[in-house]
């Protein structure tokens, strides 16, 4: 597959020209609603998701430690079983047959010694992924990132708007049609989740960015690949009072604090576009509108993050 963003200054941003949107979906899952009319300013934003070789610059340059390179503490974490309290980070594992979908527990293993350096493991590694989204970053390490190089996280509002691409309302970022002319438009699951990925889009995790056709504001994996990082504290909806107010909400932010993970303690942030591991019969959020709470403190291996300069 092509991969055009290869040819591409490593830190090529595309200006987004502002506007008015419908944000959210009333036809899909319910954190999504309610659909309603957003103004954004115009802004400018990466062109892919920054790649573990742009990583890696960032962390030769600061001598930045993920947080899944640093072991948890009992003060941070008191429920804790003391032999958990090692560093590693959560990784995506196959079932070895056909199981209910309604525990992700099932799938995802605290995998010590897994970072971005060693995404699925400390035996493996990134040799030859230079141009794949770095992954196993938390949001401070994706703040980090973005303060370095003189940038910010995008808001939840400025996500969307740049997936969908000038495409107000579409299901997805490309149109009606999840799948035009049997053309494979991100890189998601393809068979039975979590059990068999038949891997028709020639990808069984991360492809390189670029790998798939850019969005109508030449943006490349706004949908699928790897989830991304926004600004906005994660709630489980739109803001009923700005959504019934007399104006239309501009450049709007999520809650002033997050709602808080099944744990009872780490405040959620709201991850945007889906990933590697949306399935049709599982996680259908390969969609503008789609959304999705993550824990600050948790890195996984599907997610990452872009960034963006307001003006």
């Amino acid at each position: 597959m092509p991969n055009d963003v290869t040819k591409l200054s490593p830190s090529e941003m595309v200006t987004i020209t502002g506007g008015r949107f419908r944000m959210g979906s009333d036809h899909a899952y319910p954190e999504e609603a309610p659909a309603h009319w957003v103004d954004v300013d115009t802004f400018r934003i990466d062109r892919a998701p920054v790649t573990n070789a742009q990583f890696r610059s960032f962390v030769e340059a600061t001598g930045h430690l993920t947080t899944a390179e640093i072991a948890p503490t009992l003060e941070e974490y008191p429920d804790a079983l003391p032999h958990m309290l090692q560093p590693g980070s959560l990784v995506f594992r196959k079932s070895s047959r056909p199981i209910p979908t309604d525990d992700w527990s099932k799938w995802w293993e605290y995998c010590f010694g897994a970072d971005w350096r060693h995404p699925y493991g400390p035996q493996s590694s990134i040799i030859g992924l230079d141009d794949h989204p770095v992954v196993h970053v938390t949001y401070a390490d994706a703040e980090a990132y973005a303060k370095w190089i003189g940038k910010e996280l995008p808001t939840e509002a400025e996500h969307e708007y740049a997936a969908r691409g000038g495409l107000d309302g579409a299901t997805y970022a490309w149109g009606e049609v999840f799948r035009p002319e049997s053309r494979h438009m991100a890189n998601t699951w393809q068979g039975r989740f979590p059990y068999r990925n038949t891997r028709e889009d020639g990808w069984e995790t991360t492809s390189p960015v670029g790998s798939f056709p850019p969005n109508g504001y030449g943006l490349y994996d706004m949908i699928g690949n790897v989830w991304e990082w926004t600004q906005d504290w994660y709630a489980p909806g739109h803001n009923q009072d700005a959504v019934k107010a007399c104006c239309v909400p501009k450049n709007p932010r999520g809650p002033l604090q997050g709602t808080i993970d099944p744990c009872g303690y780490i405040p959620q942030k709201v991850l945007k576009g889906g990933s590697f591991l949306c399935a049709p019969d599982y996680c259908q959020r390969y969609r503008p509108s789609a959304r999705h709470a993550e824990p600050i403190d948790t890195s996984t291996c599907h997610v990452g993050f872009r960034c963006v300069v307001r003006k």
